[in-house]
């Protein structure tokens, strides 16, 4: 989570794009997960 988050505060990565490597049962190969999503971009899964 620690990448992403870095990822995330330096603009590298918007929420947006961030959604794609959240581990959901349609992407089971998600690096983190919707409530590691919620911490970092403080917006809803």
């Amino acid at each position: 989570m620690k990448f992403w988050q870095i990822a995330f505060m330096f603009k590298w990565v918007t929420a947006e794009q961030l959604r794609i490597a959240v581990k959901t049962d349609a992407n089971p190969y998600g690096k983190i997960t919707p409530e590691e999503y919620e911490k970092i971009t403080k917006l809803e899964f």
